[in-house]
């Protein structure tokens, strides 16, 4: 099913926002994310008929952008920063012993979908780290063993967020 038919709404109130269409673009992409959970070739073409540019402008801003993703993550990102400041405090052994407990390799999604660990440049709690956001929550002065609670305690939200069949 196409964009326009399901959120129609929401992208001419973000149409209307700008002067010109095209200025649109990042907010119907992340409109398509969180559709489709990453960003599909389908979107993209509907998106660059919906503003009037070439698809590769589309692709350009997805290539460019980190926060867009053209393949699929997990329903949890977790960004650990492993910056110099954040190194220098053991962040990047910290990523290695999440993506070890997880069974993934950096920038890798777990076989459920549910986890995906990046490693990224600052997210702005130096001070404080080991630092590892989940999606828009951050959590600062980091351990395995918190990290490992933090990833439990997600998994049985998601398991009491399920229906229940028989």
């Amino acid at each position: 099913m196409a964009l326009m038919d399901t959120h129609a709404d929401e992208i001419n109130r973000h149409l209307a926002k700008y002067p010109d269409r095209r200025s649109a673009v990042m907010p119907l992409l992340y409109i398509a994310q969180q559709e489709y959970g990453h960003i599909t070739d389908e979107a993209v073409r509907e998106i660059a008929g919906i503003v009037g540019v070439d698809e590769t402008h589309v692709h350009g801003i997805v290539g460019f952008y980190t926060m867009y993703y053209d393949e699929p993550k997990g329903k949890h990102l977790l960004y650990i920063c492993t910056d110099l400041p954040c190194a220098l405090k053991g962040a990047e052994a910290f990523s290695q012993q999440v993506c070890e407990h997880l069974g993934v390799e950096n920038h890798g999604t777990t076989e459920d979908g549910l986890f995906t660990v990046e490693n990224v440049m600052c997210i702005g709690a130096c001070h404080r780290a080991p630092v590892m956001q989940d999606n828009f929550h951050f959590h600062e002065d980091m351990t395995l063993e918190k990290a490992k609670k933090l990833i439990d305690d997600l998994r049985r939200e998601h398991e009491a967020s399920k229906p229940y069949t028989h």
